[in-house]
């Protein structure tokens, strides 16, 4: 009976290893030629996690069996390396070129009350100053009276397609020199670029907010949701991403700057959309500093990381940290780096 039992478990194991080395190709297929290929980008932490299960699982029986996901985790180690991080790096040393550079998805301040709190606004703007970042990304910024965040001299503010809801806004401490939006076509997504004159050097900094899936983070809601609708309007959003990801990526290519990204790609780092914005000689700082999953949304299923700072190749990533509190569906993070 055990035979049989250990002999289904291993067939199990032996899919869920295939599915993994397979997802280590999606950052070289576009979505736009196999959109639903794409969509198991989002199953990759899962996969990785069961992996180790199984590997565990074996290595207790000290069966062999343990080689197949052993050898898939070792293949795919960046990819392990991305879902977790076992040592992070950390400095008080500041100095004039260090930058330190905050991203938050703040939801519309809890406008509608996903969250059972009158105080988010104050909650948010408290953190921002607790944290004192020089370059602060917001997106789904809506314009609430009780937020506070005057320690910024220099704001850029878009509200795209003219709408006067939800903004993408860059705050800095160093002036701008030019500041533009990429106006995305038919969506409210968008991402807008500051060039800063920040005191060791002029960057161009994007506040990204990539094409939205419109699915819920809560698990019985996906129980419930049409499978069908729910992969095609994934695969919908995919291929609108990887088009907002070419424009982004030609505008990159015209700065004048060494460029930062940071915001809300909403997609993982196994993705093609991460990889290819990242191949523009950029580096990110989770991976260079982080420590733990560095979760960045709030999904029930596993911890999502969707949020990045990606910073050029050729500076120093000095620390980085998310922040594991509810202020929204997404969690903060920061990063210093060095010019």
């Amino acid at each position: 009976m055990r035979k049989l039992v250990n002999k289904i478990i291993f067939f199990i194991n032996s899919v869920v290893a295939f599915a993994l080395l397979m997802s280590y190709l999606l950052p070289y297929i576009s979505p736009q030629t196999f959109p639903l290929l794409s969509v198991l980008s989002l199953t990759v932490p899962i996969l990785i996690v069961i992996n180790v299960l199984f590997l565990l699982y074996w290595a207790i029986l000290l069966k062999r069996k343990m080689l197949l996901s052993l050898i898939v985790l070792i293949l795919g180690i960046s990819h392990v390396s991305s879902l977790y991080k076992l040592r992070g790096k950390s400095s008080d040393e500041i100095s004039e070129s260090t930058l330190s550079l905050f991203s938050f998805n703040v939801h519309a301040f809890n406008r509608f009350k996903w969250i059972d709190s009158d105080i988010i606004p104050k909650d948010i703007s408290k953190l921002v100053r607790d944290e004192n970042p020089d370059i602060f990304c917001a997106q789904e910024f809506y314009n609430n009276p009780d937020i506070d965040f005057k320690q910024y001299d220099h704001k850029y503010e878009y509200f795209h397609h003219g709408s006067q809801e939800l903004a993408l806004v860059i705050f800095s401490k160093y002036p701008f020199i030019n500041k533009g939006s990429l106006s995305f076509k038919k969506t409210a997504n968008n991402v807008i670029f500051a060039d800063i004159a920040t005191p060791s050097d002029t960057i161009r900094v994007y506040n990204v907010h990539l094409q939205s899936h419109g699915i819920s983070t809560k698990t019985h809601d996906l129980a419930k949701a049409d499978s069908q609708k729910l992969f095609k309007r994934i695969q919908v959003s995919f291929k609108k991403q990887q088009s907002q990801a070419e424009q982004l990526i030609e505008h990159m290519k015209s700065s004048p700057y060494k460029n930062i990204v940071m915001g809300d790609f909403n997609n993982t780092a196994y993705s093609y959309i991460y990889d290819k914005i990242k191949s523009e000689n950029l580096q990110d700082t989770f991976k260079e500093a982080g420590k733990g999953f560095g979760k960045t949304f709030n999904f029930e299923l596993f911890p999502a990381r969707i949020d990045f700072i990606l910073v050029p190749e050729d500076t120093e990533v000095v620390d980085f940290k998310s922040f594991d509190i509810e202020l929204s569906d997404h969690y903060p993070i920061f990063s210093r780096i060095k010019l």
